[in-house]
């Protein structure tokens, strides 16, 4: 990869997705409320999406949740308790385990879509093509487990990986060290983020409803009076 294309993809189009992402769901949610939805197609093949779905969820929940604070952990924290080569063989084999849980449910899911005539005439375009890139994205990130591996000595690759997206997070963007990256890791970092620039556009708007709901869960109780209470309350009033 070129200088500009590395200093591009790893300075610049990290921060014009994370913009896309955030202002275009904003978006989304005032002008389109009704398509904030994950369009269930659970009534035209249960048993394959019950299998599917689980599998895939569980899977990319914790791959979500462990590449954040993964990444994101300066290695000054957790130095202490944790070697670098040990938390790469504990990433390895925690995410090799989840990616594969997710691998199994997204190629049931994409099975699923592209074989059932029922489902494939019901489904958009966006549909399957996210499919697709989620597929693609999973394969890459298992592809990368090898080359972690081989790298799990001195764990460069995750310390320069995790500094990079850290100085990402500061506002401090430094695309140097990336340029001596491995590709497999270079495409899964620019697939993923390619991701969150298609997020509001997707099916994938209704993950924030499910943040959503942590608050619901948070606020207070509501006071419901019975309409004989209220209408003698009228009267006496």
């Amino acid at each position: 990869m070129s200088t500009s294309l590395n200093t591009f993809f790893f300075s610049v189009y990290p921060y014009v997705c994370l913009t896309v992402f955030l202002i275009g769901s904003l978006g989304r949610f005032e002008r389109a409320q009704y398509a904030w939805k994950s369009d269930s197609s659970q009534l035209l093949r249960h048993a394959q999406l019950r299998w599917g779905s689980n599998l895939f969820h569980v899977g990319v929940l914790f791959l979500l949740f462990g590449h954040t604070f993964g990444l994101l952990t300066p290695h000054a924290l957790y130095s202490a308790f944790i070697t670098a080569s040990q938390k790469q063989m504990l990433a390895i084999v925690s995410g090799g385990t989840a990616g594969t849980l997710c691998f199994i449910g997204l190629t049931m899911l994409l099975h699923r879509r592209m074989f059932d005539p029922r489902i494939r005439k019901t489904s958009r375009r966006t549909d399957l093509a996210l499919l697709i890139v989620l597929w693609v994205q999973l394969c890459l990130g298992l592809l990368t487990l090898p080359f972690s591996y081989a790298q799990r000595a001195d764990a460069h690759e995750m310390l320069v990986l995790a500094d990079w997206a850290q100085h990402i997070v500061t506002l401090r963007p430094d695309a140097s060290a990336m340029a001596s990256v491995l590709w497999p890791f270079k495409l899964h970092l620019v697939l993923g983020m390619t991701v969150f620039l298609l997020f509001p556009f997707t099916r994938l708007v209704h993950i924030w409803s499910g943040f959503g709901t942590v608050a619901y869960a948070l606020r207070p109780y509501q006071l419901v009076r019975s309409r004989r209470l209220s209408a003698g309350a009228r009267r006496n009033g």
